[in-house]
């Protein structure tokens, strides 16, 4: 069964809103998951379903964005697309705003650019200008007498700051919850000092696969094998439990326990947080925070662990504090060290492309060259980066095929099970 859409304008009307046949086909799909395996087909092949998670999960809920290091000042902005929304995040004297990036004439993007510095917003078709907040402040009307501009202002989106990340949300009331989700982190990710931070480098990778794959396959490190440059600093038993470690990765479990014993009394020292936070289906806003040692050194993503910039973050006072780790449902993940921070967001394109943008961030008074050096702060990641966008898209190849059905998530895939079973819950929420 499927909710496949064949013509491209019946595409659109269900971008607006499905037909019931459709919702209950999709009602039915969602009763009939069998817990603890993966999706039937449809949800990672099908454009009717991929326009249903844009209404019920992108359209609902709140979504990272960008870092304040992303628009340090004043003016700047960045645009981002979840499927057919497009968002301008602007930075202003009084915080940021989020507009959606359509003209109120003729819904040409305002911004076109991915990022930029701009005074007030100007569309390029016919120049109709807006005023940081969205007002409509000019428009050449030639001949107009009952036109009011009051009633043209760019439509606003929702948006939070937490901790120098930026939040955003489509839907008129955003889930309630979020407030209660970000005194959770916020101690956590607080001594990095995001807010203070720079841009030292970021990529865009477009992963031919369905955004629900590109989550799950950062959920779990069953696969880490495959992640040879992660290795050496991530220990591979990320995600398993003592009895469920295989043989050959025992000597690793135990170096592990006592790196993660040593780390605990660092953070106990530095009145640093770090214990698990572990609520990714239980709550409306999906959360799992942690403080973990690395391997090695037990400073950085390096193949020696040790760090790669010669720069603590905010008023961190050790470089051996492993690493801070954040999953937020629906479409983010973080990796927060004493040198460096980096953040993941998954930006769905369709029902079978995801951007996926990473963006490595560093202390402001860093200095490329002399305190660290690019290639070699970005090396792990983009390397591994790349090694997920060869498996999301096996999986998505592999969903395609006639001969897919679901199969079991092992017991240390457990955190995909709890995405899986998060987004069929706020989905059935979405179609009832």
């Amino acid at each position: 069964m499927t909710l496949a859409v064949n013509s491209s304008a019946t595409r659109g009307r269900l971008a607006a809103a499905p037909t019931e046949e459709q919702a209950a086909q999709l009602r039915l799909l969602l009763d009939e998951r069998r817990t603890g395996y993966s999706l039937e087909a449809p949800f990672y092949t099908d454009p009717g379903i991929f326009a249903a998670d844009m209404r019920g999960i992108f359209g609902r809920h709140w979504l990272f964005a960008a870092s304040l290091a992303e628009i340090p000042e004043p003016g700047d902005y960045v645009t981002v697309d979840y499927g057919p929304y497009s968002l301008i995040v602007l930075r202003t004297d009084e915080g940021v705003n989020v507009l959606h990036n359509v003209c109120r004439h003729r819904g040409a993007r305002v911004l076109p650019e991915r990022t930029g510095s701009t005074g007030n917003l100007v569309c390029g078709y016919h120049s109709w200008t807006y005023a940081p907040d969205g007002d409509l402040i000019h428009a050449s009307s030639p001949g107009e007498t009952d036109f009011d501009p009051a009633c043209f202002a760019l439509k606003k989106a929702h948006g939070r700051v937490v901790a120098g990340l930026v939040f955003v949300c489509l839907a008129d009331e955003p889930p309630a919850d979020f407030d209660e989700v970000a005194a959770v982190f916020e101690p956590y990710l607080a001594p990095h000092e995001i807010a203070s931070a720079r841009v030292a480098y970021q990529q865009d990778i477009i992963e031919e696969g369905n955004w629900k794959l590109v989550m799950e396959n950062n959920r779990e490190c069953y696969h880490c094998d495959g992640h040879p440059e992660l290795a050496c600093s991530l220990f591979p038993t990320w995600g398993l439990s003592e009895g469920i470690v295989p043989p050959h990765l025992e000597d690793v479990w135990n170096r592990n326990v006592e790196a993660e014993d040593a780390l605990r009394g660092r953070c106990t020292r530095y009145g640093l947080p770090f214990e698990v936070v572990e609520e990714l289906d239980t709550r409306v806003t999906g959360i799992r925070i942690s403080r973990e040692p690395l391997d090695g050194a037990g400073e950085s993503f390096s193949a020696t662990g040790r760090r790669l910039s010669k720069k603590l973050l905010g008023d961190l006072r050790d470089f051996r504090l492993g690493r801070c780790s954040m999953h937020l449902q629906p479409n983010s993940w973080f990796h927060l060290l004493s040198d460096h921070v980096i953040t993941f967001a998954a930006f769905p394109i369709n029902e079978h492309q995801t951007l996926v943008r990473t963006t490595w961030l560093v202390a402001d008074d860093a200095v490329e060259g002399v305190d660290y050096d690019v290639d070699a702060l970005t090396h792990t990641w983009k390397q591994t980066n790349l090694q997920d966008k060869d498996f999301v898209e096996m999986c998505q190849q592999g969903a395609s095929s006639p001969a897919y059905e679901p199969g079991p998530y092992m017991k240390s895939e457990y955190q995909v099970e709890a995405f899986i079973h998060w987004y069929t819950q706020r989905m059935r929420e979405h179609v009832a």
